[in-house]
């Protein structure tokens, strides 16, 4: 009998996804959740029992870890020139918020980019003018601090899309930040707050928030430099930031996971297990974690605890990421154009902004003689692309589509 497939392995990371733009809404206008207060099944393992330094090379990467994590808001002097130059304008502000806005986000201003590829602290994001939604919340936190307005974050608890990169898949969780009036009240929920976030209004109108603490966050972009670096097959890196992540905050799960995955890959079975175990007491419903102990466990030769592990994770997750997607591409290798299109179709209504199903939608719509669509489709994987180099593959694939449609 054939054995089941393995699933991927999966991480979690913060502001994987696109499109974005810069807009702002009152503060209570959505729904902040805060944490605890419900009974918790008693827990075995500790945070403290999950690093293991010994199998991994001592380098620098620790410190440089830590020292990333203490400069996440550091302003460079380029940073500090632009805010006088640009925010300290003569004749004062009705709301700094607004001029902090205008000068990063606005029609004339720094024509910042949309850019998942790698995790940049504040300076970072501003020398490159791009970022991922991490990136851009930290960037804003800095300038805000500098004009001395309060600033509070917020994870918004919106449906997961997966992106993959170095076999493995990416669950994109979301930040935004939250700016208060200079010298204004210091509550959160307080109406006169902004929230200031790089998705479509749409997109969040009614999604509830969990506010951060700046430790979180920093565990968040140590966790995303984790996973930046097992995707490309950097061990001993991945592990120093993602045990960092855990130093920062020993509650985030996520770490916990990325920890597991980077053991998993060094082949470190028992630290893997231990660390996803950590993970499911504290998040039961956590499909990543259940989904990367069906693969561990598989990978063990422990096929009856393997199905275990799978019958829940089928229970949480019915359907897993790409599945609609890998079956139309299958479809459009035998050249059944029509069911790619549907199964891509079906993709989308699971994950609207994959840019891999719409580009598979366009090919099935350019072998269906549906020029019009396929370009349609092509520009929206442009436009959903978490990295400017995937955006420029699409765009010239548009542009060579076009090109071909007035000769």
């Amino acid at each position: 009998m054939k054995p089941a497939a393995s699933p991927p392995q999966r991480l979690r990371a913060w502001c994987a996804r696109n499109p974005w733009r810069a807009w702002l809404a009152a503060a209570g206008g959505a729904a902040v959740l805060a944490l605890g207060g419900c009974a918790q099944p008693p827990r075995t393992i500790a945070v403290e029992q999950l690093p293991q330094d010994a199998l991994f090379a001592a380098s620098h990467e620790a410190a440089d870890a830590a020292a990333a994590a203490d400069r996440l808001f550091e302003m460079s002097a380029p940073m500090r020139e632009y805010a006088e130059r640009v925010l300290r304008q003569p004749g004062g502000w009705r709301d700094r918020r607004q001029a902090l806005i205008d000068a990063l986000y606005g029609k004339d201003a720094l024509h910042l980019a949309y850019d998942a590829e790698a995790t940049r602290t504040a300076a970072e994001a501003f020398e490159a003018r791009a970022g991922n939604c991490l990136s851009l919340v930290l960037m804003t936190a800095a300038f805000a601090k500098h004009l001395d307005l309060p600033v509070s974050y917020q994870q918004v608890l919106v449906d997961e899309e997966y992106t993959r990169a170095g076999g493995l898949y990416f669950a994109s969780g979301h930040v935004n930040v939250m700016l208060g009036r200079h010298g204004g009240p210091a509550r959160v929920d307080d109406a006169h707050w902004l929230m200031i976030d790089f998705l479509p209004q749409l997109d969040l109108r009614g999604q509830r928030t969990l506010q951060l603490e700046e430790h979180t966050l920093a565990a968040m972009f140590l966790n995303n430099r984790a996973a930046e670096a097992l995707a490309r097959g950097e061990l001993d890196k991945a592990y120093w930031w993602a045990r960092t992540a855990l130093q920062r905050d020993g509650t985030f799960a996520a770490a916990a996971n990325t920890l597991a995955v980077v053991y998993q890959r060094g082949g470190h079975f028992a630290a893997a297990e231990r660390a996803l175990r950590f993970v499911i007491e504290r998040e039961p419903a956590s499909a990543n974690a259940w989904s990367n102990l069906v693969r561990l466990l598989r990978a063990q030769g422990r096929d009856a605890e393997a199905r275990v592990a799978a019958e829940r994770l089928a229970a949480i997750e019915p359907t897993p990421p790409f599945h609609f997607l890998e079956l139309g591409r299958q479809a459009l290798q035998r050249g059944e154009a029509a069911q790619a299109r549907d199964l891509f179709q079906r993709e989308l209504r699971v994950q609207p902004q994959q840019h891999e199903a719409h580009f598979g939608l366009a090919q099935a719509y350019a072998a269906l003689g549906d020029a019009r669509n396929a370009a349609r489709h092509l520009a929206l994987a442009a436009e959903y692309s978490p990295t400017r180099s995937a955006r420029a593959i699409y765009a010239a694939k548009l542009d060579r589509l076009r090109a071909t449609q007035h000769q």
